[in-house]
């Protein structure tokens, strides 16, 4: 199990009309998170690979939703994508890293499409 988060949410709202997860932290943060990215971005093995520098680019994810959020002990939340990818598990520092670092990690994934000629659209 991963050593003790430093940081906690203290809210996590899901607007499944906007496919967005508003997450609030406790040092007063606050992000408002699509599906799409938290999907491209998800910490599990098949997109993060095993490895550093395995890292897979997701495509075809424009129109992803969330169907549930589930608890994982008292560290980390399991998002349900309606892709039927359930296997990340996104802790309190990941949430709170990927909420820092949105707009560079958005940047580099359109980049990486891009270069891949691979769209965001489905096929």
């Amino acid at each position: 199990m991963p050593a003790p988060s430093e940081i906690h949410p203290t809210e996590l709202r899901l607007d499944r009309a906007a496919r967005v997860l508003h997450v609030s932290f406790d040092d007063g943060t606050e992000y408002a998170l699509p599906a799409e990215y938290l999907r491209v971005e998800s910490p599990s093995a098949e997109v993060q690979g095993h490895h550093p520098g395995q890292k897979q680019t997701v495509a075809g994810r424009r129109h992803v939703g969330i169907m549930a959020i589930e608890p994982v002990g008292h560290y980390a939340v399991r998002l349900v994508f309606d892709d039927l990818h359930d296997s990340g598990i996104y802790t309190w520092d990941y949430l709170h890293e990927l909420g820092r670092e949105q707009a560079q990690r958005w940047a580099a994934y359109l980049d990486a499409l891009d270069s891949k000629g691979l769209s965001r659209n489905p096929r």
